[in-house]
């Protein structure tokens, strides 16, 4: 009996050593990310974002382009329509105060404050720093990617009442760059978010971030806050 709770002390103990190492490596991976990200002064990123959901017989995809100006928590979202011939469907703005949602097809901008949940749901300018606080975060392993090396990570939130339940990460092991964000909500939807380009450094005044209500005739505005 004492060689079976030894035995299980110790392999509890090897299991809880395992995690840690797992724990320390994802954190450690993540801490460059960030790091690489927040040293630009502007990133532009071109990325497709599609929408699973196998019990409702969902499956949307769209393209987008981020803007962001991690310093300060500016940045400008643009997504398409899934149309042959893409156009603007849906921009989401902010000057780090204030966020502008701007809906084409219903010519409305809906104004409130600046979304700050970091969860990356309704925001895809936070895939990028959702990771940095709330969640816990477990380095799984290694995969090849058309002969690149990539490594995983999963993200669990330390509040179980969130919307989304788990994340994973796929980060480019030579450039410390994220690559895809897929996200899992307890209603059985899937979110994916993948980087097709990453350019940093781009030229973005502050006008890229803020609302521009002369170049948007007709448009309504909606204050929500």
């Amino acid at each position: 009996m004492k060689k079976i709770i030894a035995y299980t002390i110790l392999a509890i103990s090897t299991y809880s050593t395992a995690f840690a190492q797992k724990d320390s490596q994802a954190k450690a991976i993540l801490n460059e990310v960030s790091q690489k990200y927040r040293s630009y002064d502007v990133i532009k990123t071109d990325f497709t974002f599609s929408l699973n959901n196998q019990q409702a017989n969902i499956k949307e995809t769209q393209t987008g382009t981020l803007i962001s100006r991690a310093k300060t928590g500016k940045y400008r979202v643009t997504l398409y329509s899934a149309a042959a011939k893409p156009e603007v469907d849906k921009e989401i703005l902010s000057d780090g105060k204030n966020q502008w949602t701007y809906l084409k097809k219903d010519k409305e901008v809906q104004v409130s404050d600046a979304d700050k949940s970091g969860d990356g749901l309704n925001n895809p300018a936070q895939i990028f720093t959702m990771y940095e606080k709330g969640f816990k975060y477990l380095y799984t392993g290694e995969q090849k990617i058309a002969g690149k090396v990539y490594q995983n990570i999963e993200l669990t939130p330390e509040d179980d009442k969130k919307a989304i339940f788990k994340v994973k990460l796929t980060i480019d092991k030579v450039k410390k760059q994220l690559y895809s964000a897929l996200l899992f909500d307890k209603n059985g939807n899937r979110y994916t978010y993948t980087v097709r380009t990453f350019t940093p450094n781009v030229p973005a005044p502050d006008a890229t971030f803020a609302w521009d209500a002369k170049g948007h005739p007709g448009v309504e505005l909606v204050d929500l806050r």
